[in-house]
């Protein structure tokens, strides 16, 4: 797998009939080893970490329902009231983050209500603040730590 721009951990990584698989310390089980999981994979433990994102308020592949249509959105982090805060969506590292991209997930937030969205490819990640007030967003600098996500609720 390719290099990202996030720190490296020490995978746990198997092969299944002739599949590499990949630990999710979330879900707790092996996956299929994709780009898309190594990003993940990646991510997560860079906000469990370095930004003390609590494991036990973070799920991967949470299921929502979208337009009558069953969709899943890569990482959600809730509050302590279970309240989801976050939204994250990845992709592999040959993929572009576009506009298409943002409005997938902004999809998602449509049924989720976050404050945050955030997308990496591993290369590059953007985390935008949601204004429900004033019906805008504003992208960050830099991924928050957990304790900012939730200090003003």
């Amino acid at each position: 797998m390719s290099a990202l721009n996030l720190p490296t951990f020490e995978t746990k990584i198997t092969e299944s009939n002739g599949k590499r698989q990949i630990f999710d310390t979330l879900r707790r089980c092996y996956v299929a080893l994709t780009p898309e999981e190594w990003v993940r994979q990646h991510f997560v433990h860079y906000l469990l970490e370095y930004k003390g994102y609590p494991q036990a308020l973070m799920g991967n592949e949470i299921a929502i329902t979208l337009n009558g249509m069953n969709r899943r959105c890569d990482t959600v982090v809730y509050d302590k009231a279970l309240k989801p805060r976050v939204i994250i969506e990845y992709k592999a590292p040959g993929v572009k983050i576009s506009k298409e991209v943002f409005a997938q997930i902004s999809r998602y937030n449509l049924i989720l209500k976050v404050d945050y969205l955030i997308v990496s490819n591993g290369l590059q990640h953007y985390c935008c603040k949601m204004d429900y007030e004033k019906n805008t967003f504003t992208f960050l600098q830099e991924i928050p730590e957990y304790n900012k996500i939730i200090e003003a609720f």
